[in-house]
C-alpha cells in the first residue's frame, strides 16, 4: 500500500518541476498539453490492466444471491450505516486538504512572506518528494513501532515542523522543514488504507474506500479554498497558524481512529465529550487565533 501511494507522491514531486520550467516560458499554457497526455496514458494503462471488465471478474468474489438492485442498496446501505467508515472518512478529509494546501499554498508563502523568487516552485516539489520518500523509506519503522504509535508520533512531528515554517523567517529553513512535513505526512494515507481494509468487511470494502476517498478529494477542494478566503481578508502568512490549526485536531483524529481496537474506539471518540471539545475549540478559536496572531506579526 505504501509502494502503492508512493507513486502519487512521485508524479506531485514530478509536476511542479515540470510546471516551473512551464512558467519561465511566454507559452506557459502549454503546460496543460503535458497533464493532458499524461491523462491519455493514465487512460491507457486502466483499460489495459482491467480491460472493461466487472469487480467480481477481477476479485474473484461472488456475489451474494440478491437482484442487481437490493446487492447495490445492500452495499449502500452497508456503507453509509458504518460509523468506522465515516470516521475514517473524516480523518482522510482533514488529511488530504492539509496536504494539497501545504502542496498548493506554499510556494505564495514563500514569494510573498519570505521574500522567496521564481525558484519557490521547487519548493513544492520537495514537500511532494518528501511524501514519496516517507511512503516507502518509513515502512520498516511503521511496522516495527507500530502503525498507532507511529502514526501519532508523525502528527507530532509535523505540527512541530510547521511551527517551525510559521516562526523562523529563513527561506532555506522553510524549505528543509517543508520537505520534512511531507516526508512524515507521507505514511499516513497508506496506513489508513490498509486499516480501512482490515475493519471493513469485505463485502463494502471497495465500496467504502471509494468513499473515503472522495472525502479526500472534497477536502483537496475545500481546505485550499478556505485558506484563499483567509488569505484574501488577512494576507498569505495566515497559511502556517491555519495549517497547525488543522493539524492538531487531525492528531487527536489519528489518536481515536488507528490500531487493532480501531471500530470500537472509532465510535466511541466520534461521540467522546473530547472529540466535541477539540472541534469545538478549534472552530471558535481559530478566527481569534488568526487575528491576534496576525495583528503580532
Amino acid at each position: 500500500m505504501g509502494l502503492l501511494h508512493a507513486s502519487y507522491g512521485m508524479g506531485a514531486f514530478i509536476a511542479p518541476l515540470i510546471a516551473t520550467q512551464f512558467a519561465q516560458l511566454p507559452r506557459w499554457s502549454f503546460y496543460y498539453m503535458t497533464s493532458l497526455g499524461v491523462a491519455l496514458l493514465n487512460a491507457l494503462s486502466l483499460f489495459s490492466a482491467f480491460k472493461l471488465r466487472r469487480l467480481h471478474d477481477i476479485t474473484g468474489v461472488n456475489e451474494p444471491n440478491l437482484s442487481a438492485s437490493q446487492s447495490e442498496e445492500s452495499k449502500y446501505k452497508g456503507i453509509l450505516s458504518s460509523r468506522a467508515v465515516q470516521l475514517i472518512a473524516l480523518f482522510i478529509w482533514v488529511y488530504v486538504g492539509t496536504e494539497v494546501t501545504i502542496g498548493g499554498w506554499i510556494v505564495t508563502f514563500i514569494i510573498e512572506v519570505r521574500g522567496g523568487g521564481a525558484s519557490a516552485g521547487y519548493i513544492s516539489s520537495g514537500f511532494f518528494g518528501g511524501l514519496m520518500l516517507g511512503r516507502v523509506v518509513l515502512l520498516w519503522i511503521n511496522k516495527k513501532v507500530g502503525e498507532r504509535r507511529v502514526v501519532y508520533i508523525y502528527g507530532l512531528l509535523a505540527i512541530g515542523l510547521e511551527s517551525v515554517v510559521w516562526l523562523v523567517p529563513d527561506v532555506i529553513g522553510n524549505a528543509l522543514a517543508v520537505a520534512v512535513v511531507g516526508l512524515f505526512l507521507g505514511p499516513m494515507y497508506p496506513i489508513a488504507m490498509n486499516i480501512t481494509s482490515s475493519v471493513i468487511p469485505r463485502r463494502i470494502l471497495t465500496g467504502s474506500i471509494g468513499w473515503i476517498a472522495s472525502f479526500g478529494q472534497a477536502g483537496s477542494a475545500a481546505f485550499p479554498f478556505i485558506t484563499g478566503v483567509f488569505a484574501q481578508k488577512y494576507g498569505v502568512k495566515v497559511l502556517q497558524p491555519l495549517l497547525v490549526g488543522t493539524l492538531v485536531p487531525h492528531r487527536f483524529m489519528v489518536h481515536g481512529s488507528v490500531g487493532p481496537s480501531a471500530p470500537g474506539r472509532l465510535v466511541h471518540y466520534l461521540f467522546s465529550s473530547q472529540s466535541k471539545a477539540v472541534i469545538g475549540m478549534y472552530l471558535a478559536g481559530a478566527p481569534l487565533c488568526f487575528s491576534s496572531k496576525i495583528k503580532a506579526l
